[in-house]
């Protein structure tokens, strides 16, 4: 038998304990060596200094430190000081980023009480929660945060928030009888607190079953460590450039070294011709500029209510095939709303959604006045009446103070106008009967001003029919027995439409008549009607919803609701259509990863999922080749967030643990905001491919320059410290100010793109080698041209060729905003672009006719006369493609 089938009296016997006594200290301290203390454990952690130089392990930080010896070797001592501070920056960015992903396990345990009332040796007294041992009996009242597993004995009242294990928008009503029937999941377990979660209401005592890792936030903490981290597309790609630069640096070096030797060239001059080839074919600035463009996409993003805990999710986002959202929160607003009242075969419709107290009551398409109509004003009024929340206004915000059921039939009655100071002027509660799950209601005694005495009651629907005798309809009050019918389609009804429905009973107390217990007053009611409240979607996420679907994203719901509610909710949003299927826990419980694999891509709703079903979800589609964005705000969602290619927590419910297991948080805890951030990631994505081509390309041009001069048996075109200047600066700014472009007007309207997608897919391969044999091309030409003139100022023609390549970048800089050509966007588009052009022209301006830096860059003035054959080489690469793009489209 499982703890919550067990009576009280199995319970004592199998744990060795009783229920009025406890455990003595001696065994408490006996078991605590046995069982170990009631903590959740940590994995085992790599050390700090371990981490650290974990960080410099990356393909692309061993390109950056060949760099740092290239510029080393050729005395450039500024260009390796600056290359390593960037290679700092990253590893210390890597290494905050990773030792604040290590902080979720420590925020799990926080959540576990830090101290709870035990009652050993016949007495209750207040312990730290770590020294709890299985056995122990524990007290707990509302507000307490329940320190291990427990199984209840005695439950007043009792209500617990357990949403950050289950999902569930509202608490659990617990109870303490044994339960005989299969249990779904954590949300069915009626006689048992878990864990971390907080009571809500009333009180209760139960025994410890679970401490520490056998507990089931223990089980979440275990799949939170054992789950795996992916490494983003973009890092993927990044490394395979890396590994294709150096091949190709290596490559170009040893051909050019022996090259030359073969012609007679002395090694030295050889040797160091093959290293200036070597530092053209590495972009230095590269990495800088990705963590630049990404961490500008960082301050986008927060400005669009999203917060970036590791840079890389930015741009994974762009790449996301699938969303798994959570229900309550994210799609919906997490405030029950009352949305239908019905009373006596009439159902009105109340507008407006949270806690605000407005909006209007209508019959039909007809709007009306509830003071015009004593029917559906008395049934607010008694909402109201049986009722404990209470309403705040802070800046301008409605907040509950309350049970969010309650809360929503207080607010419905306040939009008719009611509020507890008339209430109050009106009527008197003179007793209360509070709800307890046994009864599964609540009532109160009530005084009008008038000196009447009623009850008020309320409850599920089906036990207030039970306490019922008679009926309001249409104003008569009837034998119940006679509409049994009409409402049985009432509750049904409502019930089709995900609402959670609440019954109204009353009756009179004849003057004089003492009601000491809750039998006599719940017995013989008038059934008076319903409340059906929701927690509504939010208003901007069906459109959001839409939009993704355009970009080629597919949205699924996942919950801990129930079927009913998620299939209406998913209806909604437009999330469920057509022959989609919704999937209940305990059919996924049933199925291996494999064979989740098989209908996954058919399901659009999970409901009634538990923690190792997010699990298996996120991985079955990732086995099919999706990049998932998973979202969550509870404990049960952490493990699921972190082993999502991107993982997405609520910055309002968002516990500690899903924040910290997270790459992102919403700061809104809205599903719309996820569309803004796929939006930017797309776009951050597209203008890392932008520098790229603009870099690579260059960069392909300084080598060709420098290659083909050899093999003509040439003089050097660009000598080293040229080329870094090209490299560090010329290049540097306008690949910055390309990562803040503008997205394109369709970016939205794209598939996303194959995670599998290589770094030169989409013809960006040929686009480089294009653009770059063109630039080295018409480099080399420049050169050539002036050198035959004047083959004794080769220090003049290398400035020609110089001054060329920088111009042709510069130019070519404009051409890679888009993917089609210079001439289908504005090319003064981006203001940052222009200011970073200016900017470069101005330095270039300056390292040729500045003389003290003339000495440095072995530069000499260039005469009136040669600028139109520099600037008409250099216009050579851009114009000549795009014109023949225009001619073709133009055909």
């Amino acid at each position: 038998m499982t703890f919550r089938e067990m009576n009280i009296e199995d319970l004592e016997t199998t744990l060795k304990t009783d229920k009025d006594v406890g455990i003595t200290e001696t065994e408490a301290r006996k078991r605590q060596k046995e069982q170990g203390f009631n903590e959740l454990q940590a994995g085992e952690k790599q050390s700090v200094i371990l981490l650290f130089f974990a960080q410099f392990k990356d393909f692309m930080v061993i390109v950056l430190l060949a760099a740092t010896l290239i510029s080393g070797l050729l005395g450039e001592y500024i260009d390796a000081i600056a290359i390593i501070a960037i290679i700092l920056m990253n590893g210390l960015l890597g290494f905050y980023q990773e030792r604040r992903a290590e902080k979720s396990l420590d925020a799990l345990k926080e959540m576990a009480a830090p101290q709870i009332y035990v009652l050993r040796d016949g007495e209750w007294r207040k312990i730290p929660s770590h020294e709890a041992v299985v056995g122990d009996i524990i007290k707990f009242i509302s507000g307490d945060r329940i320190g291990a597993d427990v199984r209840l004995i005695e439950a007043y009242s009792l209500e617990i928030e357990e949403s950050a294990l289950t999902g569930e928008s509202v608490p659990s009503i617990k109870q303490s009888e044994s339960l005989h029937f299969p249990a779904e999941g954590i949300g069915d377990e009626e006689n048992m607190a878990f864990m971390g979660t907080m009571v809500s209401r009333g009180s209760g005592i139960g025994i410890i079953v679970g401490t520490g890792m056998n507990t089931a936030m223990g089980k979440i903490a275990d799949l939170l460590q054992s789950a795996e981290t992916q490494d983003t597309p973009l890092q993927l790609r990044l490394e395979q450039l890396g590994k294709i630069l150096i091949t190709t640096a290596l490559f170009l070096t040893l051909i050019v070294v022996v090259t030359g030797i073969l012609q007679g060239n002395p090694l030295y001059t050889m040797f160091l011709a093959g290293v200036s080839l070597a530092v053209a074919a590495i972009p230095e600035g590269l990495p800088a500029i990705v963590t630049v463009a990404l961490s500008l996409g960082v301050q986008r993003m927060i400005k669009k209510n999203a917060i970036v805990r590791k840079l890389p999710a930015v741009e994974t986002l762009g790449c996301a095939s699938v969303i798994c959202s959570d229900k309550t929160g994210t799609m919906t607003q997490n405030k029950m709303t009352v949305t239908h009242l019905w009373s006596g075969g009439h159902t009105w419709q109340v507008t407006g959604t949270g806690y605000a107290p407005s909006g209007e009551f209508y019959y039909g398409e007809r709007a009306v006045q509830p003071k015009g109509n004593k029917t559906l004003f008395q049934l607010l009024t008694f909402g109201m009446l049986c009722n404990n929340s209470e309403l705040i206004l802070k800046k301008d915000r409605f907040t509950l103070n309350g049970d969010p059921t309650e809360g929503a039939m207080l607010v419905a009655a306040m939009k008719a106008g009611l509020n507890r100071e008339n209430i109050v002027e009106q009527f008197t509660i003179v007793k209360e009967f509070p709800f307890d799950s046994t009864r599964k209601m609540m009532s109160v005694i009530v005084k009008d001003n008038q000196g009447k005495h009623f009850v008020v009651a309320k409850g599920a629907p089906d036990v207030m029919i039970s306490h019922s005798s008679s009926i309001l309809w249409q104003e008569r009050v009837v034998r119940i027995s006679e509409y049994q019918t009409q409402i049985q389609e009432a509750i049904n009804g409502l019930a089709q439409q995900a609402l959670r429905t609440i019954a109204i009973g009353y009756k009179p107390i004849p003057s004089g008549t003492v009601l000491l217990h809750e039998s006599e007053a719940e017995s013989d009611l008038i059934y008076f009607g319903l409340h059906g409240m929701i927690d509504p979607p939010r208003p901007e996420v069906k459109e959001a919803v839409r939009e993704a679907r355009e970009a080629g994203i597919k949205t699924v719901m996942i919950t801990g609701d129930h079927v009913a509610t998620a299939k209406a909710i998913a209806g909604q949003l437009g999330i469920l259509r057509g022959k989609e299927r919704v999937l209940e826990g305990k059919e996924l419980a049933e199925m291996t990863v494999d064979q989740l694999e098989d209908i996954v891509e058919d399901v659009a709703v999970f409901a009634r999922v538990s923690p190792e079903h997010k699990l298996k979800i996120v991985r079955a589609l990732q086995n099919n080749g999706h990049i998932v964005a998973m979202t969550g705000d509870g404990v049960n969602d952490a493990p699921a967030i972190k082993a999502a290619d991107i993982g997405i927590s609520m910055g309002i419910t968002g516990t500690d643990v899903a924040k910290e297991a997270s790459s992102l948080i919403l700061l809104d805890d809205n599903f719309a905001t996820i569309k803004a951030a796929i939006k930017e990631g797309r776009n951050i994505y597209e203008n890392i491919r932008k520098f790229i081509r603009y870099l690579l390309a260059s960069n392909v041009g300084e080598i060709l320059v420098m290659f083909f001069a050899m093999v003509c048996a040439l003089p050097l075109p660009l000598i080293p410290i040229q080329i870094l200047w090209v490299n560090l600066v010329t290049d540097g700014l306008p690949a910055m100010a390309l990562g803040l472009d503008k997205a394109e007007n369709d970016v939205m309207k794209r598939d996303p793109r194959d995670p599998k997608e290589g770094v030169f897919a989409r013809g960006l391969g040929w686009k480089i080698i294009s653009r770059g044999f063109l630039i080295g091309i018409s480099t080399l030409i420049a050169f050539i041209v002036i050198y035959k003139n004047n083959p004794d100022n080769l220090v003049y023609a290398q400035t020609i060729a110089f001054t060329t390549l920088v111009l042709a970048q510069l130019i070519h800089v404009f051409d890679c905003r888009s993917e089609r050509s210079i001439f289908s966007r504005n090319p003064f588009g981006n203001k940052y672009l222009v200011a970073a052009v200016i900017s470069s022209l101005v330095l270039l301006l300056v390292v040729i006719y500045y003389p003290p830096l003339q000495v440095i860059f072995h530069t000499v003035p260039i005469a009136s006369r040669d600028w139109l054959l520099v600037i008409g080489m250099a216009s050579i690469p851009t114009f000549l493609l795009a014109g023949s793009i225009l001619i073709r489209k133009t055909r």
